[in-house]
Parts: structure tokens; C-alpha cells; sequence
């Protein structure tokens, strides 16, 4: 965020340290005591222990007069988002059907900063090590999906994004330099669709198609996970590829109807 946003008289920032704070819990921090809450956001203590107090007193934190841990209450704000996007809940039907079809994992997830974040998921039996549901982010530039709405980005938007998103070397077979992952996202752009080979993580590969709203506007992707021991490359794009493209499109039509 831009110092010409921040100093805004509109800008809340006691809301902004507040949402901060709320971010550092996660899976690797379930529970956080005041120090190390202040250690992962950068805010004093003092401001630190204010916001902790204060979504305690609302029902989002509870504590046992060391560490804080958030509470059910705070799926209230995800719930809020799922709900007014509607994109998951358009989506699901198709997702279930596709699923059925081919016994394979699907999702839906949007962007956000770097990130994917999950939105939808219809899972089959666990395929990754790293476990998946609502709310679940990845690094956008080693997934299927990530890429896919990176690729349709206005082209200045793409080159910023491109610059400065983490780039994590997830596996030997994940892209080496941004060069390279340049090239892969025009390939993307011009054939509508990724294809990731273990990338992400050994053993999986996924295949993912945009989602886009009335305007014709990215929104979303939606992707179908699989073994490699299972499924060959020529299988996802002689088989699984169609039938993801046209779950996308119809969701895509689904949505415009809104």
C-alpha cells in the first residue's frame, strides 16, 4: 500500500493494525502471546495488545492470560466474502458434476496480493501433503490456478505482478527464473488454460481454466488435481481439458446471469 493511501484521512489505521494483528494467526501459529504476535506484525506490544483485547471483547479471540487463539466467530468475515462474491456457490454444482465425472479433485480459488486463496473445493481422497480447504493460500506463482488469472492481468498489472511476487522453488521440477515463467504465462494467455507438472509438489499435477464474470473479467480459476501415478500428461489434455473448459464456461455463464 502506497503512502499517499495510508495518509488519507479516510485511512483507518488502527482497523489496519487490527486486521494485521488478526493475520499473523495461521497453521505454523495457532496461538500467539503478545511478543510474538508483535514480532510477526512489526507493531509495539502496546498496540498490539490493544487489538488482541479488543477481538477478544468481540468474540473473534479468546486467551488464557498468556496466548491468544482466534475463535469460530472470525469465519463470520470469510463467510461474508464467500457469500456477496456468490462465485463458490455458482460454481459448486458444476464442480460436483465434473468431479463425479472424472473421480479427481476440483477447486475454485481467487486472487489475492500473491496469493490464492480458496474459495470452493469439492475433494476426492487426499492427494497433497499440504492440506486444502476454504481459506487455504498458495503461493499464486507455483499453482495452476494462480497462473492462470496472473495471465489474463492488463499487461502493466502482469509485469508489476511478475516483479515482485514470491517465487518459491517448490520442487526440482518447479521453474527456475522469472524468464522462464514469463514465457509460460503468455503460453497460458494465448491457449487459455495452465498445466502444472509437480511444481507445486511431487506427485501432483493440476490443470486449471479461468472464471470470468459478465464483463468478460477474470474473477476466479477453477482447477482439477490429480497423481501422476494415476493420470498421464496426455490424459489431462486429451480428457481431463475439455471437460474443465466447459465446466469453466459454465460457470462463467452462470455468473453473468447474476
Amino acid at each position: 500500500m502506497s503512502n499517499e493511501e495510508t495518509s488519507s484521512s479516510d485511512y483507518v489505521q488502527s482497523l489496519a493494525r487490527g486486521l494485521l494483528v488478526l493475520r499473523a494467526f495461521s497453521a505454523e501459529h495457532p496461538a500467539l502471546t503478545l511478543a510474538e504476535a508483535a514480532r510477526l506484525t512489526g507493531l509495539t506490544r502496546a498496540t498490539v495488545r490493544r487489538s488482541l483485547h479488543t477481538l477478544q471483547k468481540l468474540g473473534y479471540a479468546v486467551t488464557d492470560g498468556k496466548q491468544f487463539e482466534l475463535t469460530p466467530r472470525v469465519l463470520d468475515i470469510g463467510y461474508a466474502y464467500l457469500a456477496s462474491a456468490q462465485i463458490g456457490e455458482v460454481a459448486q454444482p458444476f464442480m460436483e458434476a465434473l468431479s463425479d465425472q472424472l473421480n479427481e479433485s476440483v477447486s475454485v480459488a481467487v486472487l489475492d496480493e500473491f496469493e490464492i486463496v480458496y474459495i470452493a473445493r469439492v475433494p476426492t481422497k487426499r492427494i497433497m501433503r499440504i492440506g486444502l480447504a476454504l481459506g487455504s493460500r498458495l503461493p499464486a506463482l507455483v499453482t495452476s490456478m494462480g497462473r492462470v488469472i496472473v495471465a489474463e492481468l492488463p499487461q502493466i498489472e502482469q509485469r508489476q505482478f511478475l516483479k515482485s511476487a514470491p517465487f518459491p522453488k517448490m520442487t526440482e521440477k518447479t521453474l527456475n527464473t522469472k524468464a522462464e515463467l514469463a514465457k509460460e504465462i503468455a503460453l497460458i494467455k494465448q491457449q487459455g488454460w495452465a498445466l502444472l507438472d509437480q511444481e507445486l509438489e511431487d506427485g501432483v499435477r493440476s490443470i486449471a481454466a479461468p472464471i470470468r464474470d459478465k464483463h468478460g473479467r477474470t474473477i476466479a480459476a477453477i482447477n482439477i488435481g490429480t497423481q501422476t501415478g494415476r493420470t498421464k500428461m496426455s490424459q489431462l489434455k486429451d480428457d481431463y481439458l475439455p471437460r474443465l473448459l466447459q465446466a469453466a464456461n459454465q460457470i462463467t455463464s452462470a455468473m453473468a446471469k447474476r
